[in-house]
C-alpha cells in the first residue's frame, strides 16, 4: 500500500499509532493501510508488537498516541458502531471447558446484544459447519484439540455477518488439513467481501492466503504493500544443479551473468546466477548449457521470496512451514 490510497478505500488505518509502557515503547509510530476486500498479512518475529497493534486496533487497550480508523469510523469513539461489524480471535480462545462446543457460542452469541435470539441455533450450526466442527458440536470443549479450539473460536467470529475479521495466529496448533480448511475459508470470506486481518510468523500460510503484507520490527512498521510489490524488491536467479560446476561458470559467465556456487550437498553443487539486468530467457541458457558440455541434473528460475525479503528487513529468521 502507498500513502495516496483513498482512506474510503481502506478497512483499517492508523496514523502514528504508538503504545508505550512506561520507558518502553512497544509500538513506534506506525502507519497501517488495509484495503478493503484484501487478505492482510501482519507479519513480524515475536515481540515485534503485532498483538499490541491489534489490541489498540480493536480498542483493547488505548494507544499512547496517533489515530484509528476502522470501517471508515474513528475509534475507539466510535466503538459502538464499528465493533458490530467486527469479528476477531485475539490471543488465543477461552471456552467453557465443560461446555460443549455448540453450547459455547450459544452462550456467547447470547451475550451479544446486536444478536437476533430467533436465528442463534441456525447460526451457531452454519458457523460449525464453515469451521468443520459440526461432527464436535456436542463434544465437551475440554476434549478439543488445540486445533479444534481454535476452530471453535473462528466460528465464534463468524456468528454474525462481518465486514472485517481479525485473526491473530489462526492456524496455530493445527494439522495439515485444518490448515488447508482455515486458508479456504479466509479465501471464501474474501470473495464474499469481508476483509481479513491475519496476525501471523507463517510465511509459507501468508503467501498462499493473503493479498497484502506488512512486516514488523521491533515495534516499528518496516514494510507494507501488496505480495506482488514486496517480492519485486529481491533477484530473479537461475539456478542449476550439476556435477560440472566449474563447466557451468565458465558458461554462464559467456552469457554475461555472474554465477557463483551457493550450496555443496553430499551430491552435486548448485551453481546461481542473478538474472536482472539480462535479456536471456530460460530455454536459451539450457541450450547454452548443453552445448557447453554441461551435465545439468536440476534447472529452475528461483523467483524473489517473501522470506529473504523479511530476513533483510528484520534481520530475524521467519518459520516458513508449520
Amino acid at each position: 500500500m502507498t500513502g495516496d490510497t483513498p482512506a474510503l478505500d481502506l478497512a483499517i488505518e492508523s496514523r502514528g499509532l504508538t503504545k508505550r509502557f512506561g520507558s518502553q515503547t512497544a509500538v513506534n509510530g506506525i502507519d497501517l493501510a488495509v484495503p478493503r476486500g484484501s487478505v492482510f498479512g501482519f507479519l513480524g518475529p515475536n515481540g515485534s508488537g503485532k498483538t499490541t497493534s491489534i489490541r489498540m486496533l480493536l480498542a483493547l487497550t488505548q494507544a499512547t498516541s496517533g489515530t484509528i480508523t476502522v470501517l471508515g469510523h474513528s475509534m475507539p469513539a466510535r466503538l459502538h458502531e464499528v465493533l458490530p461489524q467486527v469479528g476477531a480471535l485475539v490471543e488465543g480462545p477461552a471456552f467453557y471447558p465443560f461446555l460443549s462446543g455448540a453450547a459455547n457460542l450459544r452462550r456467547l452469541d447470547t451475550a451479544d446484544r446486536h444478536a437476533p435470539s430467533g436465528t442463534r441455533r441456525a447460526r451457531v450450526q452454519r458457523a460449525l459447519e464453515r469451521v468443520g466442527l459440526s461432527h464436535a458440536a456436542d463434544k465437551k470443549v475440554h476434549a478439543y484439540s488445540l486445533g479444534m479450539k481454535q476452530r471453535l473460536g473462528i466460528a465464534n467470529a463468524l456468528l454474525l455477518p462481518r465486514q472485517l475479521l481479525v485473526l491473530d495466529e489462526p492456524t496455530n496448533g493445527l494439522d495439515p488439513q485444518g490448515t488447508r480448511e482455515v486458508r479456504s475459508l479466509v479465501r471464501s470470506l474474501a470473495a464474499e467481501g469481508t476483509t481479513v486481518f491475519v496476525s501471523s510468523h507463517l510465511l509459507a500460510e501468508v503467501e498462499q492466503m493473503c493479498t497484502h503484507a506488512a512486516v514488523m520490527s521491533a515495534g516499528r512498521l518496516v514494510a507494507q504493500g501488496t505480495l506482488a510489490a514486496l517480492r519485486q524488491v529481491g533477484e530473479t536467479r537461475v539456478r542449476v544443479r550439476t556435477p560440472d560446476a566449474p563447466g557451468t561458470i565458465r558458461v554462464l559467465s559467456h552469457l554475461g551473468l555472474e554465477p557463483a556456487i551457493r550450496v555443496l550437498d553430499d551430491a552435486d553443487p548448485v551453481v546461481v546466477a542473478p538474472l536482472v539486468g539480462t535479456h536471456w530467457q530460460p530455454e536459451a541458457i539450457v541450450t547454452a548449457l548443453v552445448a557447453g558440455g554441461v551435465r545439468i541434473r536440476g534447472f529452475a528460475i528461483e523467483e524473489p521470496s517473501l522470506e529473504e525479503r523479511f530476513v533483510a528487513l528484520t534481520g530475524e529468521g521467519f518459520d516458513v512451514v508449520q
